[in-house]
């Protein structure tokens, strides 16, 4: 047991680290190809930031436990919006300025309206994932499309002085694009079998493991990017990482862990898990587009009524996971 919390923790601090490198290499890389900012903070950004989730639910899957693939996209998701949103917009209001992002909200939101049908006959079939990964490449040759043609973008101006205040000679951004790659493989193996055998040991379900310790972990990389681009006033930033991340756990992850192994899916998980990250979606459409004649914007308000929202669930999972369910 000390073995399996010392792998989770040793796991979730490489992870961390690892995927910060892998991201900074992506886009340095990224740049010296001459792809548009814009490009670079939609699709790199969001890629990057979702890797640790990536990672460990192929690795999951792949071992058999695509339960806690599941467990770790949802319990990410809602992390991103009600924890990592919520500590941001405490330290500061968040302003959604990108016409980008007021169009990623929509799709968002249909997309988790998809992932939620498909949760329905209680199974993630084959065909499920492939849906999924199929919109996934849909929504990435828009999104190229989009950066391509469109010009003046808040996100694009933030994010190439972004990539001015910090560049990278293209060696070393191909060094740490493959090293970084390298360490997330390796520090998600330590996850995923440290996980599974507390799983085991506490006599709690993959999933809850996945919706708490798995998904709070992979999300650290949001979070600090997040809090990262606050501080230097990014807003957009911080919610394209967020949008970018949440629509990468739905297609990427999920779509990944059910086509390398179909799984079936308790119905709590739709009653309980997916319901919460539908009404986080939806309270995040709301917030981003400014409805009711407000600016589209995250208050100091909004962030601590998040931040009681993912304690409750915590606080409901922690219970689960004491009770043995």
């Amino acid at each position: 047991m000390l073995l399996a919390i010392a792998a989770v923790i040793g796991g979730l601090i490489l992870l961390v680290w690892s995927a910060d490198k892998f991201v900074e290499g992506a886009a340095g890389t990224a740049a010296h190809a001459g792809m548009p900012p814009l490009l670079i903070g939609m699709l790199i950004v969001g890629f990057g930031t979702s890797a640790p989730e990536m990672v460990v639910s192929a690795l999951a899957a792949l071992e058999g436990n695509p339960s806690l693939a599941l467990g770790n996209a949802y319990g990410s998701n809602i992390s991103n919006i009600a924890l990592i949103l919520g500590v941001v917009a405490v330290m500061s209001p968040i302003l959604v300025n990108s016409a980008i992002l007021k169009k990623e909200l929509p799709i968002l939101t249909l997309v988790t309206l998809l992932a939620g049908y498909q949760l329905i006959d209680g199974h993630i079939s084959r065909m499920d994932a492939w849906i999924l990964i199929g919109v996934l490449a849909v929504l990435m040759g828009w999104s190229i499309y989009a950066a391509m043609t469109g010009k003046g973008d808040v996100l694009a101006g933030e994010v190439e002085t972004d990539l001015a205040e910090h560049p990278l000679p293209l060696k070393q951004s191909l060094f740490w694009l493959v090293v970084g790659l390298i360490l997330l493989v390796v520090s998600s193996r330590a996850l995923v079998w440290g996980a599974v055998l507390i799983a085991q040991s506490l006599g709690v379900s993959d999933l809850i493991i996945g919706l708490t310790i798995v998904a709070i972990g992979t999300s650290l990389p949001e979070l600090a990017s997040s809090i990262a681009a606050v501080r230097k006033g990014e807003h957009d930033i911080a919610f394209g990482n967020v949008l970018g991340s949440n629509l990468f756990n739905t297609l990427a992850v999920v779509g990944i862990a059910g086509a390398i192994k179909p799984m079936s899916v308790d119905a709590g998980v739709l009653q309980r898990d997916w319901s919460l990250m539908m009404g986080l979606t939806l309270v995040l459409f709301v917030m981003g587009f400014g409805l009711w004649g407000r600016k589209g914007q995250i208050t100091r308000n909004n962030g601590i009524a998040l931040l009681v929202v993912y304690v409750a669930y915590m606080a409901y999972l922690g219970s689960t996971m004491l009770t043995g369910g």
